[in-house]
C-alpha cells in the first residue's frame, strides 16, 4: 500500500516532470558554489537563497554542519569545481536546544540500553550559540585548507523574516 507521502511525491513529480526542460544542465553547479545548511524542513534554499536550478550544491544536514557535510564538499570542490562555501545556519535551530548526554538519554529512553549503546560515541554535533557555531565551522573549515583559493563565508537565516545577514 502506498502512503499518502509517497502519493504526494508521485503526484508532485508527475506535475513537476510534465514541464521539466532542465535536463541538458551541466553536471558541475554552474556557478561553482556550494551552501551547507541545516535539514530543518522551514527553510527552502533554493527560494530563499535565489539558488537556480544547476547553480549551487546544496549540502543539507541537522544543524548546518560543515564537518559532517565534509565529504561532500570535498567532492564538491575537487571533482566538481566549486569555489565558494557558504555556511548558513538559522534562528530557532534544535541543534540549539539539546547536548550530545541529553540526546543520548532520549535515544535510550525511547529504544533502550541495545540502542543507545550504538550512539555512546556518536556526536550529534549540538551547538549552544548559533552565530559562534557559524564562526567554529568557518574556522574549521579553513583550517582544513582542501583546496587553495576557497572563498568561506557564514550566515544566518531568520525563520521568522526570511532574511539571511553575514557573521563576521
Amino acid at each position: 500500500m502506498t502512503s499518502a507521502v509517497e502519493q504526494n511525491l508521485v503526484e508532485g513529480n508527475r506535475a513537476y516532470s510534465s514541464t521539466f526542460k532542465d535536463g541538458h544542465l551541466a553536471l558541475p553547479p554552474s556557478q561553482k558554489y556550494a551552501v551547507v545548511t541545516c535539514m530543518d524542513a522551514r527553510i527552502d534554499p533554493a527560494a530563499a537563497f535565489s539558488i537556480p536550478l544547476g547553480a549551487a550544491h546544496v549540502i543539507r544536514n541537522a544543524g548546518g554542519s560543515v564537518r559532517e557535510a565534509f565529504r561532500s564538499l570535498v567532492i564538491s570542490q575537487q571533482l566538481l569545481g566549486t569555489t565558494d562555501v557558504l555556511i548558513i545556519k538559522h534562528t530557532g535551530c534544535g541543534m540549539l536546544t539539546f547536548d550530545n548526554s541529553t540526546a543520548r538519554g532520549i535515544v535510550a529512553k525511547n529504544k533502550g540500553e541495545d540502542a543507545a549503546k550504538e550512539v555512546e560515541e556518536l556526536d550529534f554535533l549540538p551547538f549552544p550559540q548559533l552565530e559562534q557555531a557559524v564562526k567554529d565551522d568557518v574556522e574549521w573549515l579553513k583550517a582544513k585548507n582542501i583546496e587553495e583559493g576557497i572563498r568561506v563565508s557564514g550566515w544566518v537565516y531568520e525563520v521568522e523574516t526570511g532574511k539571511v545577514r553575514k557573521v563576521e
